[in-house]
C-alpha cells in the first residue's frame, strides 16, 4: 500500500470517528434547545403584549417522558399505545392545572420548530394564549434531527378540603369583617354535596342563603357570595369542601358550599 494511499484511509478513518462523535455528543437531552425555544416562546409572547411563561420543572419532566417516547417512535403522536394521555402525564408528574396544552414538533434547530408553531394556527393559539402562566419544555436529538415537546397550563394551587374551607374563610372576613364563623362544618359539608336545596337534618339551623360553586381559583369569592356579605344581612357562615365533579385527567377543581346565617 502506497503512502498516499494509507494517509487517505487514515483520514477517512478520522472523519468517521469524529462524526460518530459528533452524533453521540449530539444525542438525548437536549436543555441548551429547550432554553432557546422558551427565550423564542417569551419573546413572542412580549411582542404580542402578554406575560412570559414561568417553567414549572415537574411539567419539564412529563415534557421530557413524552418526548422521549416521541423519539423512539419516530412518528409525532400526543398520545402513544399505552401512555396515559396528557393531562394523566402532567398529574403523575405532580402538575395541578386547570388548563393543559401541548405543542410537538420535529426539525433541525429551535428557531425553525418556533417558527412552525407560529405558522400552524393550532399550535401559535396555544403558545400565545393569555390563559396560560406556565411552560414546560423538553428537547431530545436524535440522529441529527430534534424532537420538542411544550406543554402549556394553567396553574393552580394545591389544597386539601381543610385548606380549601380555610382559603374561602379567609376570603369572607375580607369582605366581611364582622362576621362569626361557626365551629362545625358539616352542615356545609353536606350541602356541598347536594345538587340543590338544604339537607334534610341540619344542625344549626336552616340558613339564610345557601352558595355552591366549583372551580379551579380559590383567589376570589363568586361575584354573587360577595354581593351577599356585602348587604350586611348575615352574622354567621358555615364553608364546606367535597369532591369536585366531572374532573378527569388531572385537572384541579374544587367545590364549595357557604352557608350565611
Amino acid at each position: 500500500m502506497t503512502l498516499l494511499r494509507r494517509t487517505f484511509l487514515a483520514f477517512a478513518l478520522l472523519l468517521a470517528s469524529l462524526s460518530v462523535l459528533r452524533a453521540q455528543s449530539d444525542s438525548g437531552h437536549q436543555p441548551e434547545m429547550a432554553e432557546k425555544l422558551l427565550a423564542l416562546t417569551n419573546q413572542a409572547r412580549t411582542e404580542a403584549g402578554l406575560q412570559p411563561l414561568t417553567v414549572d420543572p415537574a411539567l419539564a419532566a412529563a415534557a421530557m417522558k413524552h418526548c422521549e417516547r416521541m423519539s423512539v417512535e419516530g412518528a409525532l403522536e400526543h398520545i402513544y399505545p399505552g401512555e396515559l394521555d396528557l393531562g394523566g402525564r402532567a398529574s403523575l408528574a405532580g402538575v395541578h392545572f386547570s388548563l393543559i396544552e401541548e405543542n410537538i414538533a420535529f426539525g433541525h434547530s429551535p428557531g425553525q420548530i418556533h417558527d412552525e408553531w407560529m405558522h400552524s394556527e393550532g399550535h401559535r393559539q396555544n403558545l400565545l394564549s393569555s390563559e396560560v402562566n406556565h411552560v414546560g419544555i423538553a428537547v431530545i436529538a436524535h440522529h441529527g434531527n430534534l424532537y420538542a415537546v411544550a406543554d402549556f397550563t394553567r396553574s393552580t394551587s394545591s389544597y386539601t378540603p381543610e385548606q380549601a374551607e380555610a382559603q374561602i374563610a379567609s376570603l369572607i372576613r375580607s369582605a366581611s369583617a364582622g362576621i362569626r364563623f361557626r365551629t362545625d362544618p358539616a352542615d356545609a359539608r353536606n350541602a356541598c354535596a347536594l345538587d340543590h336545596g338544604i339537607p334534610n337534618k341540619l344542625s344549626g339551623g336552616d340558613p339564610g342563603y345557601v352558595m355552591r360553586w366549583q372551580n379551579a381559583d380559590l383567589s376570589q369569592l363568586p361575584p354573587q357570595l360577595a354581593a351577599q356579605l356585602s348587604s350586611g344581612h348575615y352574622q354567621q357562615a358555615a364553608v364546606g369542601a367535597c369532591p369536585a365533579r366531572g374532573v378527569e385527567g388531572g385537572f384541579t377543581q374544587y367545590r364549595m358550599a357557604v352557608l350565611l346565617y
